[in-house]
């Protein structure tokens, strides 16, 4: 597996794809797909979360394969990934994800899903809590949820950056709907084989649009 860290070159702003890339949102992650499509049938076959610094995408990626820039626009800083973990280690960690629970057969949001409870009569005196408490809560349960399985326990968290993003695929037309928040804190490795597995695979949901990537540091 590798690891890289791909930023905007000085010169790619004097070229045509550079602006292309920033048609639209899709456009953007449709341009760290094509670091990786070295074929048209291509599976994925890596994680990937795009930054911003200033008004330019940063972008970090785990994968099998080295990226490949056709394009000429990015410096890219690639090395091996390998991380050494091992039961009760304590680490930092970042992570993007998309929080998701499935009801009737679809995924929805989990705050979503609490407001439809709310309307329904479930939540009681929850409904009058503001946004950002829900949020806190409903994604905080979600991450805790997800790393019993995915072998860690979360010992201090914070959620930001909830987002709905909506955008419309430029091939087919087709509208693009999933949720992100960002999530900050550390945790401790419980089983170190369902970790590693999970930093190399990601976790939730719509890993395309680049969620999932966990990025952790020793403390």
């Amino acid at each position: 597996m590798f690891i890289s860290k791909m930023i905007l070159s000085g010169g790619s702003r004097r070229k045509d794809k550079f602006w292309q890339i920033f048609d639209n949102e899709y456009a953007l992650h449709q341009a760290v797909w094509d670091l990786f499509g070295d074929r048209p049938d291509r599976e994925r076959d890596f994680l990937y979360r795009l930054e911003t610094i200033g008004k330019w995408p940063v972008v970090y990626a785990v994968s099998e394969r080295r990226p490949a820039d056709s394009s000429e626009l990015w410096d890219m800083e690639t090395k091996e990934y390998d991380p050494k973990v091992k039961a009760d280690v304590r680490l930092g960690f970042t992570v993007r994800v998309n929080p998701t629970r499935k009801r009737d057969g679809k995924r929805h949001d989990v705050v979503m899903d609490w407001k439809y409870k709310s309307r329904s009569g479930d939540a009681g005196e929850e409904k009058k809590r503001l946004l950002a408490e829900l949020v806190a809560e409903t994604c905080t349960n979600w991450l805790k949820e997800r790393g019993e399985n995915n072998g860690f326990e979360t010992l201090s968290l914070r959620a930001d950056g909830y987002r709905q993003n909506r955008f419309i695929k430029k091939k087919s037309g087709l509208p693009v709907r999933y949720s992100t928040v960002d999530f900050t804190g550390t945790l401790k490795v419980r089983d170190e084989q369902r970790f590693k597995k999970m930093l190399f695979e990601g976790l939730g949901p719509e890993k395309g649009f680049g969620c999932g990537l966990m990025l952790v540091r020793r403390i």
